[in-house]
């Protein structure tokens, strides 16, 4: 299937491909919309399958961004990259100083950060040859790594929910079933914990587990039965297409909220979930804490504005989720017409001027 086959109804603005056979970069850079703004979003170092597996994850991550930035209200536009690669193997000063060179070549619609297999450390060497990266380190006028501020956010949705389905927003007593515990997971379970959650946790990585378990006193799962753990909240936080026709069945818990991207495998699943009578909060409204973070260098960054404007993610979901009761429809279409409604707005003011 071709670049344009797999695209097919979506509105993505622009695809870049880019090589450096020297370091052994291969990078897809998807632009979604720049309506808004510039396009935003980190670069995932990920092993993939194929191109065309790289190429579809590319596509559905960059559309995430820019529903991601128009829900949490920021002038931002929506996109993504990917280098296709196991990081620990191909990782070298080489192959992101080549990656730099390529995203200055996309003239600034395209600004990245960090996320999956990518650090600030990586986004140091980026910078050393385009502008166009963020989420540096504070002490370089940056806002440094965003898992905290992703974490941070899920924590908002799901006090947003607590206040939505049991009239309070604390979180003392409630439990957890948090699937992936990696920079965002890990720094969840650590905020959850401090909040005197109990929690169930689940990752590929034993050591990862093994480390939750002795520091916030999680009980382990295996990664293939942690949807299915009687909770309050199921938060995914791995990788996304997690909720399917297979496990939304399964699920025992009465809402889902965690900061993986493209949580549901088709746009049906949001459907199964109501259905079910189980609130799932829209991840891209969830997991927007980390984009939130690196909006607020804007201006010169502070630690405490950022905090407050991630804090935000509670009024937004509280919103949707009054919409999607009040109009009938899945939470998912509610934020979806709340993004919708945003961006044709400012569209249509740019038409006008």
């Amino acid at each position: 299937m071709g670049v344009f086959d797999t695209i097919g109804t979506e509105t993505h603005e622009s695809v870049h491909f880019g090589s450096d056979p020297g370091s052994g970069l291969r990078t897809i850079v998807a632009i979604h919309s720049t309506v808004l703004g510039p396009s935003l979003g980190g670069t995932r170092f990920y092993p993939y399958a194929s191109e065309a597996d790289a190429l579809t994850d590319v596509l559905r991550l960059a559309k995430g961004m820019t529903y991601k930035a128009a829900c949490a209200g920021l002038d931002q536009g929506g996109g993504k990259a990917v280098i296709i690669g196991h990081p620990e193997a191909l990782r070298s000063p080489e192959l992101f100083t080549a990656y730099g060179r390529f995203i200055d070549g996309l003239a600034g619609r395209y600004i990245t950060a960090e996320d999956v297999g990518t650090t600030v450390a990586d986004m140091e060497i980026v910078a050393t040859r385009t502008r166009y990266v963020s989420g540096l380190p504070i002490g370089n006028g940056g806002s440094g790594d965003p898992s905290p501020a992703t974490a941070r956010g899920v924590v908002a949705a799901m006090r947003a929910i607590g206040q939505h389905l049991w009239g309070s927003p604390e979180l003392t007593g409630r439990k957890v079933a948090i699937k992936g515990v990696g920079k965002v997971g890990m720094s969840l379970a650590e905020r959850l914990h401090r909040a005197s959650v109990e929690l169930v946790i689940a990752d590929v990585d034993d050591q990862a587990a093994q480390r939750a378990a002795i520091d916030f006193g999680a009980k382990v799962v295996d990664v293939d039965d942690i949807h299915a753990v009687d909770c309050d909240v199921f938060s995914p936080c791995a990788l996304g297409a997690d909720l399917d026709q297979d496990s939304v069945a399964e699920l025992a818990c009465a809402a889902i909220a965690g900061s993986a991207n493209n949580q549901l495998a088709t746009e049906a699943d949001a459907e199964r979930i109501a259905a079910r009578g189980i609130l799932y909060a829209p991840d891209f409204v969830v997991n927007a804490g980390g984009i939130i973070n690196i909006a607020a260098e804007s201006g010169g960054y502070d630690v405490a504005r950022a905090a407050t404007m991630v804090d935000r993610i509670f009024d937004n979901l509280t919103e949707i989720l009054s919409s999607a009761a009040a109009l009938g429809i899945s939470t998912e279409a509610a934020a979806t017409r709340m993004a919708d409604e945003r961006i044709a707005a400012a569209a249509a003011k740019g038409v006008s001027t």
